[in-house]
């Protein structure tokens, strides 16, 4: 069996599942700034318990996703060396960057907010919330500038056959970086209200005892998705223009693209520069469930009347449409990242020599290992996530004021 293939079936397994935990962090916790600010301005209990509520779900996702994110690093290192030697100069620096603030910064924020109820004053509190949300935005944004920079490497010169970064202001005003940043980050937000609305939906189908409560958070889920995907599909779009200028040859054999591959040709030798019709096709089902999606504005009519809400046909609409933003962030991740192959540095490096001299056994052992790790951490965090969302709003474990002590107090020894 290839290597070439296993690896670049790895990092496909790895990267994807690694991706899904991102988008529900990062708009799950752009919903939940909004929901304790709320809560802090206005002193109503409604926003606190929604806090409560979906800061749980929040963290849960969290944790397993800090997982998958360290799994997705031990493949980086054990399949691609060729990639690490070459342009790791260049790559590693916004990496590093993310590492510090994702690791470090952002793990900080929320443990000091998981264990700051009722032990910080509410402004701290709250700070420490947007803290949080601030590096997680931040951690996406360096992930993209690394990712930009093997889409349309700049900035940089090759010396003794190693890329050295030349300029690092070249890095934040790639061409590849800012409606692709956009585009991620509102995918993100679309996620979180899709998920938030869709929770909401099942639990007013079921009829719960806290109506209002998810019927707010069915509001906020349903508005947050509508005005995501107006931004998902703008954002998109719009890097078409991006993309056929520093990619000619992603999307059609142009003349720009033809003189590309006759570039590369003289400088490479003769070989299929051609992206596989995959790329293609998961831009175009990704485009169709955009698309789609776009629908979500019909349901705003959820947020007027009580009695659109009590029918049934609307929320079973909404909460089967969950599955649908997960699909298109999968499929547009394939879109970007196999229609760059054949190059890991774009028309730079090589997917195949950029693959670590391992034998073909011993990558399709590391594939297994890591897909059936991945897969378990998957399955385990939808499952936490199904449980707890289940058990309704009425005490969440995050938040819970700590018990009195039954125990008397004890008197203080007497220093003399």
């Amino acid at each position: 069996m290839d290597t070439l293939l296993l690896a670049r079936l790895q990092f496909a397994t790895t990267t994807s599942i690694h991706f899904l935990f991102v988008v529900v962090t990062l708009g799950l916790v752009t919903l939940l700034v909004g929901m304790q600010t709320a809560w802090v301005l206005t002193g109503n209990p409604k926003w606190e318990r929604l806090t409560r509520y979906w800061g749980q779900l929040y963290v849960i996702n969290y944790v397993l996703g800090i997982a998958t994110g360290i799994v997705m690093e031990f493949q980086f290192g054990l399949n691609w060396s060729g990639l690490s030697r070459y342009v790791g100069n260049v790559f590693g620096a916004p990496l590093a960057i993310e590492t510090l603030v994702a690791f470090f910064l952002e793990s900080t924020f929320l443990g000091m907010w998981i264990f700051g109820w009722h032990r910080l004053r509410k402004g701290v509190h709250l700070a420490l919330l947007w803290g949080v949300a601030l590096t997680a935005y931040a951690s996406a944004f360096w992930i993209m500038v690394a990712n930009s920079w093997l889409q349309n490497p700049v900035g940089y010169e090759v010396r003794d056959g190693i890329a050295h970064l030349t300029d690092f202001g070249a890095l934040l005003t790639n061409p590849s970086l800012g409606m692709a940043f956009g585009h991620v980050v509102s995918a993100a937000l679309l996620v979180g209200g899709m998920l938030m609305a869709a929770v909401s939906a099942w639990h007013l189908i079921r009829r719960t005892p806290d109506f209002l409560l998810f019927r707010t958070s069915l509001r906020i889920g349903l508005v947050t998705a509508a005005l995501a995907i107006t931004l998902v599909q703008g954002f998109g779009f719009a890097q078409f223009g991006a993309v056929g200028s520093v990619q000619p040859t992603k999307f059609g054999q142009g003349p720009e693209a033809q003189a590309l591959v006759a570039e590369w040709t003289a400088r490479f030798g003769p070989g299929d520069y051609a992206p596989p019709v995959l790329a293609n096709v998961g831009l175009g089902f990704m485009i169709l469930i955009g698309l789609a999606l776009g629908c979500v504005w019909l349901l705003l009519p959820l947020l007027f009347r009580d009695w659109i809400i009590r029918l049934r046909f609307p929320l079973w609409l909404t909460l089967l449409a969950l599955p649908l933003p997960f699909v298109a962030v999968i499929l547009g991740w394939i879109a970007r990242e196999v229609g760059r192959q054949p190059w890991v540095a774009y028309g730079l490096l090589p997917t195949e020599q950029a693959v670590s001299p391992v034998g073909a056994p011993v990558m399709l052992t590391s594939l297994i290992g890591f897909s059936l790790l991945l897969g378990t951490l998957a399955v385990t965090n939808w499952v936490l996530l199904a449980r707890h969302a289940a058990r309704g709003a009425a005490d969440p474990a995050l938040g819970r004021p700590p018990a009195p002590s039954s125990e008397p107090a004890r008197p203080e020894p007497a220093l003399f």
